[in-house]
């Protein structure tokens, strides 16, 4: 009996999503939990898996098709499939792929993408070794072949990645060259929020400094014995700040807050929010209730949501939420910046480059790891007094780590 293989439900926040890629084509047979197409929606990348053993019969949406939540997208015939294996006669490469079997029409191996390019090159598709399922011909195996072969494709050729915008490069010849490519869906999500949230709040920034010699000493001196006690985590900059930022907006709950409509929603918890840079665009995973965490919760957790962000692996529940964000622009070299809210957040906290500086201290001029910390704000609810004594409330925790833990 077939099995109709369907997207996943959304949440209420996500209305629908796109057909990102398809793993496989219609009469390839698959295994049980085998990814088979990724959905692109505005806040993640869903994978959906192969419910059991068998052949992809139907495919029902094409790439690049919005789809609705739970939406058909392919009938599975599911069972054992003979020829799921390597062809009889078929051999295996060094690297343990299985290879086709002599005799078998490689031009019938080839995937969509591979075709394209190997029909825009005139390639002959004999030469190319298949590292895909059964000997399919990838994409990336024909770039391979075509690196190998001193066949590169040409400039005018050349797709950019998704996320890329209109690019205008000059060609040995002269030849200006223009690419138009499409937003992505996260991509345009992420343009239609930051413009909202500058079109729809007072947002103000103030700016401080914070000398970062005590976190640092303090790392040096534990980061050993920190990383062998916790399994591995690593003691970073990220963990001071979290804990810190918790502390302040106990202090100052209107940065913790967020306007709904005529109301302010006084949030009791510290949910806060960490800015990761993707290929795709930035994201921001939350830590939830990140006020019982320890340091080394944090940064394991830290870890776990930037790798996963990395690999596309983050869920709804992962995004949802936050009442307070941090984003650190200095891991890029950002000396200062004027981060955007992330509404409805009242507050952003910019982390950035640490710089030796000269300062003035007790009137002699010392040399000091100083780092520019930025707080966005907006002014309908956070009055300048209350945002300014949130920064200071931060430096001060910051240049004496000890606070943190008294919550002094």
């Amino acid at each position: 009996m077939a099995i109709d293989i369907k997207a996943p439900a959304f949440p209420e926040s996500i209305a629908d999503g796109e057909i990102a890629v398809w793993h496989v084509e219609e009469g390839d047979s698959v295994a049980r939990d085998e990814l088979i197409v990724e959905i692109e929606t505005d806040k993640v990348v869903m994978e959906v898996v192969a419910p059991e053993d068998g052949v992809i019969a139907k495919i029902h949406a094409a790439a690049g098709d919005t789809i609705e939540s739970e939406q058909l997208l392919a009938v599975l015939k599911p069972g054992a499939v003979s020829g799921s294996s390597p062809a009889k006669g078929a051999g295996k490469d060094d690297t343990g792929v299985a290879a086709p079997a002599a005799g078998t029409d490689k031009a019938a191996m080839l995937g969509p993408a591979a075709r394209q390019l190997v029909e825009e090159h005139k390639l002959d598709v004999n030469a190319i070794f298949g590292s895909g399922k059964n000997g399919r011909i990838t994409k990336d195996d024909v770039v391979q072949y075509m690196k190998t072969a001193g066949n590169k494709p040409a400039p005018t050729q050349k797709a950019p990645p998704a996320a890329t915008p209109a690019a205008v490069v000059d060609t040995p010849s002269g030849e200006r060259i223009e690419k138009r490519v499409p937003m992505t869906r996260m991509r345009a999500k992420i343009a239609e929020r930051l413009l909202a949230a500058s079109q729809g709040t007072a947002m103000l920034t103030t700016f401080n400094e914070v000398n970062m010699a005590p976190v640092m000493a303090l790392r040096s001196k534990y980061k050993e014995q920190f990383e062998k006690t916790h399994n591995g985590t690593r003691l970073g900059f990220m963990g001071f700040f979290v804990r810190a930022a918790c502390e302040a907006l106990k202090r100052f709950p209107d940065v913790n807050a967020s306007i709904d409509g005529n109301d302010v929603v006084y949030h009791g918890y510290q949910d806060i929010g960490v800015a990761v840079s993707t290929p795709g665009g930035l994201v921001v995973p939350v830590l939830r209730d990140a006020d019982f965490m320890s340091l080394a919760d944090i940064e394991a957790k830290i870890r776990d949501l930037g790798l996963r962000a990395r690999d596309n692996k983050l869920t709804i529940d992962d995004m949802t939420g936050g009442t307070f964000t941090i984003t650190n622009g200095g891991v890029f070299g950002s000396l200062m910046s004027t981060p955007i809210l992330n509404p409805p957040q009242t507050g952003i906290l910019g982390m950035h480059k640490i710089q030796d500086r000269p300062m003035a201290v007790d009137g002699e001029v010392v040399i000091l790891p100083m780092m520019y910390l930025a707080l966005s704000y907006d002014h309908r609810l956070v009055d300048g007094k209350n945002a300014v004594q949130f920064l200071v409330t931060i430096k001060n925790l910051i240049e004496d780590p000890a606070r943190i833990l008294l919550q002094i």
